[in-house]
């Protein structure tokens, strides 16, 4: 199993961090007691701009969940078009040619699901696979990698194509402004990635992929996620994330390798959830790295803010594009999210 291509894609509107900041200031208004607390957290986020779906305008006019959301289902399916004809031209093959279709995303909802929406948008193969996957968050895109993965590891002939779309930008709330919902308003941008993994006999370049590994941290629910209402989305994130990554990162990373006869030392290339610079100063911090090792991730961060389940595949992204490690070296690609749980992907180049 090869990872074939990796594509990412965004909408058309991008703004300064400080564009953006003055903007949500305006948008609160007298709802906001602290300016200034704002402009500190939006600073800290280390976020030099974001992709909008929609113009900096226009979010005063989404007055319902349901103006949001149509927004989202139109903005999905064009980005997410976009970014897997990208990936299948990089991989040298046919849209046509994908097998299964895995689509992720936790900013929006629609039925029939986005996928189906590609699947006549680019006139993909009837008989393809469709498996849509809701509420996994930022781990998506790690767990997608693996769900494909499975698909090709059981028909090694055939190619799985995984869909990210987070619209993060669509789920902003009027009458939260609690610090989680600060927080996330200078964190999180909009975005898609696609990757490719294609089955052994197909013969396709790229990284291998190894082995995968999920982990499940009973009783977390309320470290991240929705609460979800008529009003839509609103942030769960509780100020613990960072030490729940210290606490448990680590022992799962080791206890992966060690299946593997590897350690952390054998790790050449670390392919890590942008998360923002709590979560990836944790991260370090759990995995012993260095700032150099996980310098895509920085880089990401500070380009587009932290995507949700797209980040991790947008730091692949750039590894393959920008920053691809010698043949023979060991790689983990790692991402974690609502459950409270992690996801783990060994890879050799």
């Amino acid at each position: 199993m090869r990872i074939a291509a990796v594509a990412s894609a965004f909408p058309d509107h991008y703004y300064p961090q400080a564009v953006l900041t003055a903007a949500l200031e305006q948008f609160w208004g007298e709802r906001l007691r602290s300016p200034g607390l704002l402009r500190r957290l939006h600073k800290n986020a280390q976020v030099d701009g974001r992709y909008l779906s929609l113009p900096i305008y226009a979010y005063p006019g989404l007055k319902t969940w349901g103006d949001a959301n149509r927004a989202w289902m139109e903005t999905a399916e064009k980005i997410g078009g976009e970014a897997l004809c990208r990936a299948a031209t990089k991989a040298g093959i046919s849209a046509q040619d994908i097998d299964a279709l895995f689509f992720v995303s936790v900013t929006g909802v629609s039925s029939p699901s986005i996928d189906a929406k590609l699947i006549n948008r680019l006139k993909l193969n009837p008989h393809i696979r469709r498996v849509p996957i809701f509420g996994l968050g930022c781990v998506a895109g790690a767990a997608g990698i693996s769900q494909a993965a499975d698909y090709v590891r059981a028909y090694p002939d055939r190619i799985a194509a995984l869909v990210s779309v987070e619209l993060c930008s669509l789920t902003l709330q009027r009458d939260d402004v609690s610090m989680a919902n600060l927080i996330s308003s200078g964190l999180f941008g909009d975005g898609a990635a696609v990757v490719l993994v294609a089955g052994a006999e197909r013969g396709l370049p790229g990284p291998q992929i190894v082995a995968t590994r999920s982990v499940f941290y009973p009783d977390t629910e309320r470290v991240m996620g929705w609460d979800i209402s008529e009003r839509g989305f609103q942030i769960v994130l509780a100020p613990e994330v960072p030490q729940v990554i210290r606490e448990h990162l680590r022992v799962d990373a080791d206890a992966f390798l060690a299946e593997h006869g590897l350690t952390r030392a054998d790790i050449g290339c670390w392919v890590l959830h942008t998360g923002g610079p709590r979560v990836l100063e944790a991260t370090q911090q759990a995995l012993e790295l260095d700032r150099d090792a996980v310098a895509a991730s920085w880089d990401c961060l500070r380009r587009v803010g932290n995507l949700s389940s797209a980040s991790v595949l947008v730091v692949l992204e750039d590894v393959m594009a920008h920053r691809v490690p010698p043949p023979g070296t060991w790689s983990v690609l790692a991402a974690m999210g609502p459950g409270f749980c992690s996801e783990l992907v060994l890879m050799r180049w």
